[in-house]
């Protein structure tokens, strides 16, 4: 059967069009973290997913574990969850997928048809709606960066020293492609979240590779390109020839982060304000705007502190951000669409079975900056400081990829040793439950037992109104 390029999403110079006339389109999208890539800040465990799974597994034995993770899978995002982003203006949504759904480590290279038949049912929901799904690898074999939300428990990434494991994303891209080839509702393939190469020297050779092989394999779809070192880099593709692309860039605010300061107002040492936004925003852009591509901003959004002062700032910067993308007609996918209490446009409520049983230990992460979205990035400042000072006066020209010697050793201390002392604890959790206590606390995650965070949902409204 003939397909008809017209029906899928598509550039057109600085433009995305689809249709026979090839009318614009604007993706305002979220993302849906915690989803088939779990993240410890979205759903509430500590350190990286495999390590927290298999710990789960140990405790509670195999049978009871899947009864809880395949719930959660289940109720996570239904139908319900499409009509809540339609009716909040949106879109699109980035659908972010861990390789383990669909290939076993035990097993490389043997796609497992189950996980298709997991994300088809989300794309059919959102299709419903008439929303757009942007498909995109965030944990790769072997760990594409340094950081936990690609399932790193080392901050080494390994997947750029192995051909092993660049061979295996590969085959499953090309196994991902031919499944949606013919299907419109999908509008692109996000090929890899954040990767962190730090020679530089082996992402940009092997995206190209792996942009072909997708080519090959669907020569319809968007594809969309993050740049090395979480998405910042774009150098890597000069001279990329493919017309049906465009370059992802993230662009966070510093002061919206958990450890972010106020705004306007210094955040680690920087001053943050509109005029900074709008520098930032220029500088990532950078590339999209050099090789006139349309700009797709993949990920930004701030983090909610509990606080109605700090949380009035934080919806000033998402105001003046979407503000910055309608000036300049850009695309984008805030993060996240779900998560207890962060960030999510939907989130747990208090009194749910899972906050009930988890809520302290939540707590006790975010006191102990075990994530490193939740937290202040400090911890306990008794045993940090002292250390960072050490660092800093014995090897002062200590710079370690990606973000320098402040943040590598906070990782390693924060988000690796202490996350990591609080995997079993969070396991033990589970200890002693029902199958039915275990789909009580799965079914927390579906949307009837979440709540919407109202002035989020306004923002999203005023802006598709504006």
């Amino acid at each position: 059967m003939t397909i008809n390029s017209q029906l899928f999403v598509r550039t057109d110079g600085p433009r995305l069009v689809v249709g026979l006339d090839n009318q614009p389109l604007v993706l305002r999208g979220i993302g849906l973290g915690g989803w088939m890539s779990q993240e410890n800040f979205i759903t509430g465990y500590a350190a990286n997913e495999s390590a927290m799974k298999t710990a789960v597994r140990q405790t509670i034995g195999p049978d009871n574990a899947a009864v809880f993770f395949d719930r959660l899978l289940e109720v996570f995002f239904t139908a319900e969850d499409a009509k809540l982003v339609a009716a909040s203006g949106l879109n699109a949504i980035r659908i972010p997928l861990h390789y383990q759904h669909f290939e076993d480590d035990t097993n490389p290279f043997v796609i497992k048809p189950e996980g298709f038949e997991v994300l088809d049912r989300v794309v059919q929901a959102c299709a419903d709606q008439g929303i757009y799904s942007i498909l995109e690898v965030h944990s790769a074999p072997g760990c594409q960066n340094q950081r936990w939300h690609c399932d790193n428990p080392t901050a080494t990434a390994f997947f750029w020293q192995f051909s092993h494991f660049q061979d295996r994303l590969v085959n499953l891209w090309e196994a991902i492609a031919d499944h949606y080839r013919d299907n419109p509702w999908v509008a692109g393939y996000n090929l890899l979240n954040e990767p962190g190469d730090p020679s530089r020297e082996v992402v940009g050779p092997f995206t190209k590779r792996l942009a072909a092989a997708v080519r090959a394999a669907d020569p319809h779809h968007l594809m969309l390109l993050d740049g090395n070192t979480y998405s910042t880099e774009f150098d890597i593709f000069d001279g990329f020839e493919d017309a049906n692309v465009i370059f992802a860039c993230h662009d966070y605010a510093a002061a919206g982060f958990g450890d972010g300061g106020r705004y306007p107002g210094f955040t680690r040492g920087q001053w943050v304000d509109k005029e900074q936004l709008i520098a930032k925003f220029l500088e990532r852009s950078a590339f999209s705007r050099q090789t006139n591509t349309p700009i797709w901003v993949g990920e930004f959004g701030p983090v909610y502190k509990d606080d109605p002062v700090l949380d009035a700032e934080r919806r000033q910067i998402l105001e003046d951000q979407l503000e910055i993308y309608r000036t300049h007609q850009v695309s984008w996918s805030i993060w996240t669409y779900k998560d207890v209490g962060l960030q999510g446009l939907a989130y747990l409520k208090p009194d749910s079975a899972y906050m009930s049983r988890f809520g302290a230990f939540i707590a006790k992460k975010r006191r102990l900056s075990a994530d490193s979205w939740g937290g202040d990035g400090i911890g306990p400042v008794e045993v940090t400081e002292p250390f960072q000072e050490m660092m800093r006066r014995e090897f002062p020209d200590f710079n370690p990829y990606p973000w320098g010697m402040w943040d590598y050793t906070k990782t390693l201390l924060l988000n690796v040793t202490i996350a990591g002392a609080m995997v079993q604890e969070y396991a033990d959790l589970f200890r002693g439950l029902s199958q039915a206590d275990l789909l009580e606390l799965a079914d927390s995650f579906a949307l009837a037992n979440c709540q919407v965070r109202q002035p989020l949902q306004a923002q999203l409204l005023a802006d598709l109104a504006s």
